[in-house]
């Protein structure tokens, strides 16, 4: 790639490229793989007979299964649908690539400050160890601290939260060298330590221990206030914030509480080998039952506010409570995204994607993201188009403020918080205390309700917020068009069709069983690097997830639709108990909870259960061969719903441990399963 901009008499390098997947050829004008495309282009094609099939050979008005035939064809209209949608993002995959070291030899002595926003809910299924840890990762970036500020957001209002913050600062003065002098990776120390280490070098080992014990101290102190629940007078006595909290003071209402921890500017704020610590804000806002606080969003916007008034960073970077870098150079990836000369000024944000540590082998909750971050999101990107997943982004702070896009507009990397300069901490305090109040967003777009985005409560989270975009004046085959490439607009809309996807799969997986037990054909007569298990694993989730999480996200759509329901956000449990992370460790599924998700489970294996012995039964005894032949892919498809639902049978026949299903699932699956089976009889007898 060309050089851009002048340095000297030298054509200036870029400061990112990007790269096509490789293995592509030219064909059609366009770059595409010559495997896959025969691959998609064989299923398009099968789809197409399908759907003839269907319309073909309709049942007449005297036939059975008229109605259910009909209800297939769309059923298999919308997976088609759905499929298109898939392939839009998979036919010009790119990936970026950075240059840190140009970044670092033009801008040195212009490097940006960045605030880095850290979200917390709730102290009891977000515990304050977690939220430390991310504090500390989030300080340790390598990146110069005193252009660097954390701030943490803290809609519980909990003063166990605000002791781990403030044990933060003292252990940061050994972690953050630590980090630096031996390049550490991941920089949460909780996910460091737990790692084996394996090193001669007998100064690291050294160092290691002599940091281990602080933090191993820090972990114990805050584990047991939370287990006590309260602070300790002596403890409240050092430090001023703690007068804050009082018996008024709940989750649901208090007043807004704004409290500067680490002052980056302060001479004395230094770790044990001299340097500047980074600032650190503890920011709870303003809740009144009366107003509404918006969740997540509520939060960011308080958070801009506060920070705007502190350190007034030109970027933005924000992170979920149970979030790290595992890159210690992230930020100076994402800089080198904003502060290239040519092309930087058209980049509002750079999104980096989430993944998780703690997958096993097989995969057996099937968690996307390897699929979404490896292609999809890539697949979108090479349309120009970009996901923003709510946590893990960095943005330009006029961008969130609300500047419009000008070719002609650079802005100013050393803009910072100049004018707050003169302030003292107590000024700054009372200054930011009043922008995190209700009052202060009162008739401005402030803190709008917005439509953001245990494993299925996620999911249902975020398809019910992605649905509700589809169903806004924003969806993207509409908002975006002559704007956006319709590559890109198809890539979005493969998620936010995820709720409606439900009714499909729900009908594919109770009407053939009900007729292949009644005897009624509605098919023809038949003539990636993972192991397969984690295929199989990706199959089952895939199905218990559209008749669950997708479908209740459904359902909560069309009643705020209707008015019926308001907009409600789920919190999810990050921390699991011991014998949860054992069965896990042994790849055990838990169904141990009496959650409607896991009554409909159990429901749908039973009736496909059912339906499948009572199929067999007339394949083998009761019916000629002729009419059997019809009722073999029936006979098919449940078998491999059974199969696919082995580990619900084991948890309801085999297991003994808390991880089984209750018995009060168990009753009512099996008498709903029943009365369904029992239908077809009042229907066509």
């Amino acid at each position: 790639m060309g050089g851009y901009g002048v340095e000297g008499n030298k054509p200036m390098q870029p400061l990112f490229e990007t790269k096509q997947v490789k293995g592509r050829v030219a064909f059609c004008r366009k770059s595409v793989n010559v495997k896959k495309c025969f691959k998609s282009s064989t299923i398009y094609v099968g789809i197409c007979l399908i759907l003839v099939y269907r319309l073909k050979h309709i049942p007449s008005a005297e036939e059975h299964g008229r109605w259910a035939w009909t209800g297939l064809f769309m059923a298999e209209l919308w997976f088609g649908f759905y499929w298109i949608l898939t392939q839009s993002v998979r036919w010009n995959v790119i990936y970026r690539v950075t240059f840190k070291e140009r970044l670092l030899h033009r801008n040195a002595d212009k490097l940006p400050g960045v605030d880095i926003f850290v979200c917390a809910a709730d102290p009891t299924i977000e515990p304050p160890t977690l939220v430390v840890n991310t504090v500390l990762s989030a300080m340790a970036y390598n990146y110069p601290t005193e252009k660097l500020s954390v701030y943490i957001s803290d809609d519980g209002c909990s003063e166990l939260t605000f002791y781990a913050l403030l044990e933060a600062p003292h252990f940061s003065k050994h972690w953050i060298p630590f980090c630096k002098k031996f390049k550490v990776e991941p920089r949460s120390p909780e996910a460091y330590f737990t790692r084996h280490i394996d090193s001669k070098d007998i100064i690291f080992v050294q160092e290691w221990s002599a940091v281990k014990k602080p933090y191993k101290e820090m972990k114990n102190g805050i584990k047991s206030m939370v287990e006590a629940c309260s602070i300790r007078r002596e403890m409240r006595a050092q430090h001023k914030g703690f007068s804050e909290w009082n018996s008024k003071v709940s989750k649901q209402e208090h007043q807004s509480i704004v409290q500067i921890l680490i002052a980056g500017r302060d001479t004395n704020a230094v770790d044990n080998t001299g340097h500047r610590l980074p600032t650190l804000v503890y920011m709870a806002r303003e809740k009144r039952p009366q107003w509404h606080h918006s969740f997540k969003a509520g939060a960011i916007n308080a958070l801009s506010k506060v920070s705007s008034q502190i350190s007034n960073a030109n970027i933005i970077h924000s992170l979920d409570c149970d979030m790290y870098s595992n890159n210690l150079d992230t930020i100076k990836d994402a800089l080198c995204f904003f502060m290239d000369e040519e092309r930087g000024h058209k980049v509002s944000y750079v999104q980096f994607p989430q993944n998780y540590n703690n997958l096993k082998k097989n995969n057996i909750y099937a968690s996307p993201r390897k699929v979404i971050n490896e292609i999809e999101v890539a697949g979108v990107d090479g349309y120009g188009g970009a996901f923003y997943c709510g946590m893990g982004c960095f943005h330009r702070r006029e961008s969130l403020c609300g500047r419009k896009y000008s070719k002609n507009y650079r802005g100013e990397w050393k803009r910072g918080a100049q004018k707050n300069a003169e302030r003292t901490v107590d000024e700054l305090e009372e200054a930011s205390t009043v922008l995190a109040n209700c009052s202060y967003e009162k008739d401005t777009l402030w803190g709008k309700e917005v439509m953001t985005a245990s494993t299925n409560i996620q999911d249902k989270r975020w398809s019910e917020g992605l649905f509700q975009i589809l169903l806004s004046k924003y969806c993207p085959l509409l908002y975006g068009y002559g704007k956006v490439k319709l590559g890109a607009r198809l890539g979005y809309c493969v998620y936010l069709v995820w709720a409606p996807t439900s009714s499909p799969m729900l009908y594919y997986m109770i009407v053939p069983p009900l007729f292949l037990l009644h005897g009624i054909a509605l098919f023809p007569e038949l003539s990636c690097g993972e192991t397969f298990k984690t295929w199989w694993n990706f199959e089952r989730m895939w199905m218990m997830r559209l008749a669950t999480s997708y479908l209740f996200a459904f359902i909560d759509n069309l009643t705020m639709l209707f008015g019926l329901s308001e907009t409600t956000f789920a919190i999810t449990a990050k921390v699991a108990d011991e014998d949860v992370l054992k069965r896990y460790q042994h790849e055990i599924i838990e169904f141990g909870s009496s959650s409607l998700m896991f009554t409909i489970i159990l429901t749908l294996a039973l009736l496909n259960l059912f339906s499948s012995v009572g199929g067999i039964k007339k394949v083998v005894f009761n019916i000629e061969f002729r009419a059997a032949a019809g009722l073999i892919p029936h006979v098919i498809l449940c078998g491999v719903t059974v199969m696919l639902h082995v580990p619900v049978y084991e948890a309801l026949f085999v297991r003994n441990d808390k991880g089984r299903i209750p018995s009060s699932v168990m009753f009512k699956s099996i008498i709903v399963a029943s009365l369904a089976c029992l239908m077809p009889y009042l229907l066509y007898n």
